[in-house]
């Protein structure tokens, strides 16, 4: 019973109201306040974890789940048939470890019943937590990191600068892939850009992605766990941060990649970390996070089963020979949302148990006029070549 490992919400700190006819969030969550709520199957629950032991010089943001939760509740009610269950803040263990095995465990709980979780932090160590949550149901993932490092410090200790490396040094590993957003190369250098690629992990610079959305909208579609550094946040949108950077995304990217987050069938986890209420103004930062949630929310109840996998007729189907390559590509668009995606054969005995002899990989309009030119897209490339080397 995860009930163990949680303790009720104070509905002091929340605060919300409704106002006239709109219906707030917070008349309509099941939360924990008296008693542990029943948690519906096929729907998001939250769950906040106050733990900051990790954390590289941002001490105090283990405070940040109600804060967030304060903010939260008062927005207005993004779908009339929401179902939406906060089941509490998770007990903080007298060592982190005990932290990451009862997250773990809620994890496991929640995504077993098909729920999608969101986790208000606390230190973005806790991804870790998150990981070893779907280790326990023997998935295969791939992450998706908000952030403006790569968290690949060396140093065996698990904190908000090493949990990535921790990841990658498990045995057996379900890590498939793991795709850094919006990276700052003055903080990371070119001996991590370098061990990214040696990785065979994909990192996006910031002005990479803010030019190109729709590059991000496949990332995220195809991570099945999405962890956001509010680090990667510029300092004027996002100020409560200990380690605040002038450059970043502006908090109505947020909201975006927050909705594509939502828009995928295939996230079942969203982590907001590192917001820390000591260094917030007004509470703009907690306003911000919560506002992006709301759209996670909206773009959850917004999901379209458009995959060509699994509804070829919702689909326009594309065939691009490559004749310099001898292959041929088969892309397709989907008629009700315009998303494309790209079929990459999996030749991997290990994956074929796990995943079916091709995978349908989301990708963007420009691979497809990549591929017409007569030239294998990059992204492609690379997932064929991750998922045919994986052991």
């Amino acid at each position: 019973m995860i009930e163990q490992y949680l303790a009720p919400i104070n509905p002091d700190k929340l605060g919300y109201h409704a106002s006239g006819k709109v219906t707030t969030l917070g008349s309509k969550i099941n939360a924990y306040i008296q008693s542990m709520p029943p948690m519906p199957q096929n729907s998001i629950v939250i769950v906040g974890v106050g733990e900051d032991r990790g954390a590289v010089c941002n001490a105090g943001c283990a405070e940040a789940p109600d804060d967030i939760r304060h903010s939260l509740y008062t927005l207005a009610l993004p779908c009339e048939e929401a179902q939406i269950t906060d089941i509490g803040n998770v007990i903080q263990g007298q060592y982190v470890e005990d932290t990451y095995c009862a997250l773990a465990e809620i994890a496991a709980e929640v995504m077993r019943h098909g729920n999608t979780l969101i986790i208000l932090g606390g230190s973005q160590d806790l991804t870790f937590a998150a990981y070893k949550g779907f280790e326990q149901l023997d998935r295969i993932i791939s992450i998706a990191a908000i952030d403006p490092c790569f968290d690949l410090e060396e140093n065996d200790e698990i904190t908000s600068r090493t949990w990535l490396r921790n990841i990658i040094m498990q045995s057996p590993n379900f890590l498939f892939s793991h795709t850094n957003v919006g990276y700052q190369t003055y903080y990371v250098g070119q001996p991590y850009i370098k061990l990214m690629g040696d990785l065979k992990f994909d990192a996006y610079s910031l002005g990479e992605m803010q030019h190109d959305m729709d590059r991000t909208e496949a990332v995220i579609r195809d991570s099945d766990l999405v962890s956001i550094d509010l680090g990667a946040v510029r300092q004027s949108d996002a100020p409560a941060h200990g380690n605040p950077s002038p450059h970043g995304f502006y908090g109505e990217e947020l909201c975006q990649i927050m909705r594509y987050a939502g828009l995928s069938n295939k996230t079942q986890c969203l982590g907001v970390f590192e917001l820390n209420p000591l260094y917030d103004n007004r509470h703009q930062t907690a306003n911000m996070v919560a506002q992006a949630l709301w759209y996670f929310l909206d773009g959850y109840y917004n999901r379209t089963d458009d995959n060509p996998r699994s509804h070829p007729e919702n689909c326009k189907h594309f065939l691009v020979p490559l004749e310099d390559q001898n292959i041929e590509l088969d892309f397709y668009k989907s008629k009700l949302s315009n998303r494309w995606w790209v079929r990459v054969p999996c030749e991997n005995e290990r994956l074929q148990e796990l995943y079916p002899p091709e995978i349908m990989l989301p990708c963007t309009y420009s691979d497809y006029l990549q591929a017409m030119k007569g030239e294998i897209p990059s992204e492609w490339w690379k997932y064929y070549s991750r998922l045919n080397t994986t052991v």
